[in-house]
């Protein structure tokens, strides 16, 4: 995604904001619960991308509602995204030089196994423009609403932390240690120069909102899912990233 999209997409932001005037705009904060995870699939599928499981992180945003009318209204958001996933147990990592010299050349295995705990953190900062519509329920000041966008995504914070010892393996199911004792996996590295900058995908929600006279409080939940690749190296194959998401917010109107 060039630098110049992302540019245009915040202008567009921009101008809706200095043309808010002629309609109903309304500001506020969310924040609740991320539950990302790493997908493969297909034919990019190997030892190293496949296997996640969910993590838990923050999800938290700021955000503004231009509304154009009882049904319809725009919500750009400014969001902060925990993404990633996890491995635990016995799990596949790229042979080590040291440990490929000790065999034959040319005979040692492209992957070794372990038993450890492996988390990828891979948190975002989103920018997800979602279409918003609402149905009031009737004598009641109780809103349903469903909305859905797409967003742009910059990846600010990517670390992978392991921790446990274990013996390594040459086979998947750990029935074939290699000679030596336990090592141990405990560490935090930081895969930013691992990782593409930028990710585009698609965000949705659904939730109830409550109306006060000139606020509401609302609770939401939804997903998002990115669409590109997340790797820069082949070698690691390549995942898409996403979160299930639960909010709680406040929001209030200008000009009521």
């Amino acid at each position: 995604m060039k630098k110049s999209n992302l540019y245009l997409f915040c202008f567009c932001l921009t101008f809706l904001f200095f043309n808010a005037h002629a309609q109903d705009v309304a500001f506020g904060v969310r924040g609740g619960l991320s539950i990302p995870n790493l997908s493969a699939g297909g034919s990019s599928e190997t030892p190293l991308n496949t296997g996640y499981s969910s993590r838990a992180g923050l999800d938290a945003g700021i955000f503004a509602e231009f509304k154009f009318s009882g049904l319809f209204s725009l919500q750009p958001m400014l969001e902060y995204s925990a993404q990633g996933g996890k491995k635990d147990g016995l799990q596949a990592f790229t042979t080590p030089p040291q440990v490929a010299q000790e065999f034959p050349p040319g005979q040692a295995p492209q992957y070794l196994y372990a038993n450890y705990n492996s988390t990828a953190k891979l948190n975002y900062l989103m920018l997800p423009v979602l279409a918003k519509f609402g149905w009031n329920f009737k004598n009641s000041s109780w809103r349903f609403y469903v909305d859905a966008g797409p967003f742009l995504g910059l990846n600010v914070y990517a670390k992978q932390v392991t921790s446990g010892s274990s013996q390594f393996y040459t086979d998947p199911a750990g029935t074939q240690p290699l000679p030596g004792g336990p090592q141990s996996f405990d560490n935090t590295q930081d895969i930013k120069d691992q990782i593409n900058k930028v990710n585009f995908g698609i965000e949705g929600n659904v939730g109830f909102a409550y109306k006060f006279k000139k606020s509401y409080i609302f609770i939401e939940g939804g997903c998002n899912y990115g669409f590109l690749n997340i790797q820069k190296v082949a070698a690691d194959g390549k995942n898409e990233t996403g979160a299930g998401t639960v909010a709680v917010g406040y929001s209030f109107w200008l000009g009521k």
